[in-house]
């Protein structure tokens, strides 16, 4: 059975015609070939897979897509602005909180989420945040510096 879905992703609109059990995951990587988010545990254990829909940092591999109808998405694809890069992308290229790159654009997009939404968590709270992404490369400390670069990089512009 299949569902007419209305989404915009990366800031463009787009109605389309999904299968009830078509997972986001899925949709974004085959009908947009948006290929950052990893198809890995396909059961929202490591993060992969995340995006951000209406904001929230999601394991888009156990989403239907079909429940998301007017919902926001965004990739990594879709986070450089005019050619820049997102903040938290300039803090991890910074920091060299990336290895293999596998777990990258996850780790980025849960990044931005927990920014936005808890602008001053502590160290110990970004990590319980994170702890739904895994890295197989051991960058955890590299990717809290970069997240506590940010943090500090923000205070400084609201000061």
């Amino acid at each position: 059975m299949t569902h007419s879905v209305s989404l915009t992703v990366n800031g463009q609109d787009h109605t389309l015609e999904v299968d009830g059990n078509q997972t986001l995951l899925e949709t974004i990587r085959e009908k947009f070939h948006l290929t950052g988010a990893k198809m890995a545990c396909e059961e929202g254990r490591c993060g992969a897979c995340t995006l951000l829909v209406n904001g929230n940092a999601v394991a888009s591999c156990v989403v239907l897509v079909s429940d998301l109808d007017g919902a926001t998405v965004t990739t990594i694809e879709g986070l450089p602005s005019e050619g820049e890069l997102h903040p938290v992308q300039e803090a991890f290229l910074g920091c060299t909180a990336l290895q293999c790159g596998y777990c990258t654009p996850g780790m980025i997009l849960s990044s931005i989420s927990i920014l936005d939404k808890e602008p001053n968590a502590g160290e110990n709270e970004v990590r319980r945040k994170l702890s739904g992404n895994i890295c197989r490369c051991t960058g955890y400390v590299k990717i809290i510096d970069a997240i506590q670069l940010v943090q500090r990089d923000r205070q400084i512009e609201n000061s």
